[in-house]
């Protein structure tokens, strides 16, 4: 069974910096897409950044494009997203979610819906204090 564990969250003040980790666990990495989503309070939940199973097929939601860097470390089955220059607005639960991709199908619309995603972490709170 294909699980996804974050951490990494915290409070940061504002402008500073945060690493958010998500494993998967029960399958290797390398044959899943992985997309970050988060949820701050009171709204829905929303895409951040997401990677496929290509080389080098990551995207970026704008709210995230020039602050935020995903990345993927197959060989740990670990997706980072690196968050720089963080902002009050950035406050939100973030939670990594996982498709199998064995065959690299993953377009940014597909990493974008959550309704393509089957497996989710539970999610790490990340708050960012103005």
């Amino acid at each position: 069974q294909v699980q996804l564990v974050e951490s990494g969250g915290g409070l940061v003040q504002s402008g500073r910096s945060l690493r958010l980790a998500c494993v998967l666990s029960g399958d290797m990495l390398e044959s899943y897409a992985v997309s970050w989503f988060r949820q701050a309070p009171g709204k829905e939940r929303e895409w951040v950044s997401g990677c496929g199973t290509g080389a080098d097929f990551c995207r970026y939601h704008k709210s995230a494009r020039g602050r935020f860097a995903i990345s993927r470390d197959n060989s740990e089955n670990t997706v980072y997203l690196q968050m720089n220059d963080a902002k009050p607005e950035d406050t939100a639960v973030y939670f990594c979610a996982a498709r199998f991709d064995r065959f690299h199908t993953a377009t940014e619309v597909v990493l974008s819906e959550p309704i393509f995603f089957d497996t989710w972490g539970q999610g790490t709170s990340v708050t960012v204090s103005s």
